[in-house]
């Protein structure tokens, strides 16, 4: 709720010619970040720009009103949409490729199943090594050793 009072009030005192909207939205990310780290992920922008003018309406209203309650409902909903459309990609199930593009994010250069496995706990072995035949015939990975004491190696 601090995060979107900050964010009203920014908005209220419209302290720039121009980017206040922005600028109210940059410092409730931020707010809400340090709270919460995985607000740095999460894209109120876009939901934000998809429901512009009830954006710009809530703000009206809390401005007639003199009380922020209307903006801040506004930006609730805003949060409680985000934080719901993240848990329905995570919670969605990843393809093979999917895995594959996840896993070329990260660091890790060289690896054997078991590695690729921790970052995929709720794969079954045998789809850990189909993902990475996969990887390999895609030209994602190189390959070395058999069996057990396979390493692969992220070709970039």
């Amino acid at each position: 709720i601090k995060s979107c009072v900050f964010h009203y009030e920014l908005e209220f005192i419209h302290p720039f010619t121009d980017g206040n909207g922005r600028m109210g939205r940059l410092w409730q990310t931020i707010i809400l970040k340090e709270k919460y780290p995985i607000f740095e992920s999460i894209p109120l922008e876009t939901i934000i720009r998809d429901t512009q003018s009830d954006y710009y309406q809530a703000l009206s209203l809390s401005d007639k009103s003199g009380k922020s309650t209307p903006f801040i409902e506004y930006m609730l909903r805003v949060i409680d949409t985000s934080l719901a459309q993240l848990l329905n990609y995570t919670n969605r199930i990843l393809k093979d490729t999917d895995r594959l593009d996840y896993f070329l994010l990260l660091t890790i250069k060289e690896f054997n199943r078991k590695i690729y496995m921790g970052v995929f706990k709720d794969i079954s072995t045998a789809t850990a090594s189909r993902d990475l035949k996969l990887g390999v015939k895609l030209g994602v990975f190189e390959k070395e050793g058999d069996k057990t004491k396979t390493i692969y190696r992220v070709k970039r």
